[in-house]
């Protein structure tokens, strides 16, 4: 069972949920360990002081804010319990929003919440409001030092919370011109005609990290005793005629369009049957 990573209450109007928070996801990166390419032992990462000149121990290692160089302002945990924010123990609902005004480049990192025993009701009863609504929440939580924007949703059955970047976190710039490139009516339907070829329902499952699987087979390979043979990187030709490149991956997309249809007939025939 994993454990919470903060404690609270929703605050919906006069209405309190108790709930707890766990993360929504984890990373499924290949780690590696730094070695001592001489012999091979595992290094480890000290704590220096090159004041003191030694090793510093956990329990001496303190937060400072530098407020001018070289110039630190020392804060322990008594000092951060201290701040006056309510979002340490309720994310209170501030307002509903349509979800597609929330733009992507927001969105930080996913939780979910689960209500404890005596929230289980009222949880439901946001959860289901916001489902038929079709709104998500925003709101504020306090947690790993920091208050975060924040953004509540139904999300198959769980109520789900989104951290949200602030917007002078941003380092896109807002209102920037693209440059004026005059494109033709012919080159646009061609774009069309590509987009609509290889559009189709966004499927997660279908995606792997092909990344990760490559390096597993190096690692395998290397544990074997075996070398393998790198792969030619694919030839980049450079675009002359914008037109002939449209129209070269329209008939290619047309091409794997068919394909797929001839892969998934079989399938597509046996649920027919089942439907009948």
């Amino acid at each position: 069972m994993p454990r919470s990573i903060w404690n609270g209450v929703i605050s919906f109007g006069m209405v309190s949920i108790p709930v707890k928070l766990y993360t929504a996801t984890e990373d499924k990166d290949i780690s590696f360990r730094t070695l001592h390419s001489e012999c091979g032992s595992r290094l480890k990462q000290l704590r220096w002081c090159p004041v003191c000149e030694r090793e510093i121990a956990y329990d001496e290692v303190v937060r400072g804010y530098e407020y001018a160089k070289e110039q630190h302002i020392v804060l322990n945990d008594d000092d951060l319990a201290k701040l006056p924010l309510p979002s340490k123990h309720t994310i209170e609902l501030s307002a509903f929003v349509e979800a597609p005004e929330i733009d992507p480049v927001l969105y930080e990192k996913s939780y979910y919440l689960e209500p404890d025993e005596t929230g289980i009701k009222p949880y439901a009863l946001l959860m289901r409001a916001l489902k038929e609504k079709g709104l998500t929440a925003v709101a504020k939580i306090a947690i790993r030092n920091k208050e975060r924007l924040c953004a509540l949703r139904p999300y198959d059955g769980t109520l789900m919370l989104e951290t949200l970047f602030y917007p002078d976190e941003l380092r896109v710039q807002h209102g920037v011109e693209a440059p004026e490139v005059e494109v033709s009516d012919r080159e646009l339907s061609m774009a069309f005609a590509l987009i609509d070829l290889m559009a189709e329902p966004f499927e997660p499952e279908k995606y792997k990290d092909e990344y990760r699987g490559a390096l597993m087979s190096i690692i395998e390979a290397k544990l074997q005793g075996q070398e393998l043979v790198e792969a030619p990187a694919p030839a980049r030709g450079k675009v002359v005629d914008l037109m002939e490149a449209l129209k070269t991956s329209v008939a290619a997309a047309r091409q794997r369009k068919q394909e797929q249809a001839v892969e998934e007939a079989p399938a597509a025939a046996r649920r027919r049957r089942k439907a009948g």
